[in-house]
């Protein structure tokens, strides 16, 4: 089969999206399959991407085009993507369109419809209550003029854990949700691959430290992290907090919160991690936290439970399992709440041992992308071919233990 994905940006630096569409489209191709990743990159951008894509098992039989970017008006319109995507079209079995609000996918399932191909969209998280509250007025007008019928003309909504596909039914979209989640490669994840390698900050030291890694932005709760940090500095003083991940608009009142607490010299900016600087930083970590308001499916998550790491994560994260495994803890989004269980995970290294352990068995037995990219497949199959009237219970392939 010829599967097309679609996204708005290549760059990795965007974060999870990006990082979700190389993997899956590498484990797709390494099944037999045609499979093209479409989207946008300036010059730097792709070569950020392809330096990253080309680390991923596989990923050498997969097709890249990158659109150069242009004025606001060519990525509005599409006028250089339009055609491109026109001719990849003619020969395509289905294609995975990735996010929403970026016009590229709204003219790409225009083509696809008007080519009788059938198509799905992952938003990732982006349609829920909370992310359609952010700037809801153009959203709302967005949905008006294109995206609903860019849904609605899905033959499915992927959307990546049963929380997701729930918290989009007040939207009533005509296309059915399939829940599938995302994966990792466990042979990217080895310390095998980092001979020697322990990773390194100046300031940081042999000390060891909880990690958080996602971008810098609101959503992503670093104000609820910075106030439960500063609990555990109190609690646990042989204890740092390393912050990796590419600024999304939070890094300046983060700093300024840490610094006002005057706990500069225990919190380190370490900036974005990529490959093995970032794998050195999770198989380093005493425990993971993410604090988030809002998220899909967090690869971040996934990799630190894959490196045996502990998570300390909110309810937000949409990831029960793991609570449920014994992997780490799930608390609300709440500062004194996250500070508890942080301090527990710290205090408890046996514990915090077994949950490495528990984590790493769970992503190995769930959550690898061979099994996600069969799943994809039978969805691709099953929707495209007998598709599931309005109103249908949301299609579970989640894989079992």
């Amino acid at each position: 089969m010829k599967i097309i994905h679609v996204i708005g940006a290549l760059d990795p630096a965007k974060g999870g999206p990006q990082t979700v569409v190389v993997r899956l489209a590498a484990a797709q191709a390494a099944a037999g399959h045609d499979v093209h990743v479409f989207g946008y990159a300036n010059a730097d951008a792709e070569q950020r991407a392809l330096v990253a894509a080309n680390a991923v098992p596989g990923f050498s039989a997969v097709h890249w085009t990158a659109v150069p970017q242009g004025s606001r008006l060519n990525e509005l319109f599409s006028i250089r993507a339009r055609p491109m995507l026109k001719s990849l079209i003619e020969t395509a079995g289905f294609m995975h369109l990735h996010g929403v609000w970026e016009p590229v996918l709204l003219q790409a399932a225009s083509l696809a419809r008007r080519a009788g191909l059938p198509y799905c969209v992952r938003p990732a998280g982006m349609l829920d209550a909370w992310s359609l509250g952010q700037k809801g007025g153009k959203k709302r007008l967005a949905l008006a003029l294109g995206f609903r019928k860019m849904l609605d003309g899905a033959a499915f909504i992927h959307a990546l854990n049963a929380d997701e596909a729930r918290l989009m039914e007040p939207l009533q979209l005509r296309a059915p949700s399939c829940v599938i989640p995302n994966g990792i490669f466990l042979e990217e994840i080895t310390r095998e691959r980092l001979p020697g390698r322990r990773f390194t900050w100046p300031a940081l030291g042999e000390r060891p430290y909880v990690l958080f890694l996602s971008r810098l932005h609101y959503k992503k709760g670093l104000d609820v992290l910075a106030a439960a940090f500063r609990q555990v500095a109190a609690a646990c003083p042989e204890v740092d907090l390393v912050v990796g991940g590419p600024d999304g608009g939070a890094l300046e009142g983060f700093a300024a919160t840490i610094a006002g607490w005057g706990l500069t010299s225990r919190v380190h900016v370490v900036g974005p991690l990529y490959g093995t600087d970032k794998y050195a930083a999770l198989f380093g970590a005493t425990c993971f936290c993410l604090p988030s308001r809002q998220e899909g499916f967090s690869l971040a998550i996934t990799e630190a439970l894959a490196c045996g790491v502990p998570a300390v994560i909110t309810e937000a994260c949409h990831f029960p399992e793991v609570g449920m495994e014994g992997a780490g803890m799930v608390r609300p989004l709440d500062p004194e709440a996250i500070a508890e269980a942080l301090i527990a995970v710290l205090s408890d290294p046996a514990m915090a041992a077994r949950m490495g352990e528990n984590g790493k068995r769970l992503v190995r037995d769930r959550f690898t992308w061979p099994r996600i990219a069969d799943l994809t497949l039978e969805a691709y199959r099953r929707f495209a071919s007998s598709p599931v009237v309005d109103g249908s219970a949301p299609l579970h392939l989640v894989p079992e233990k």
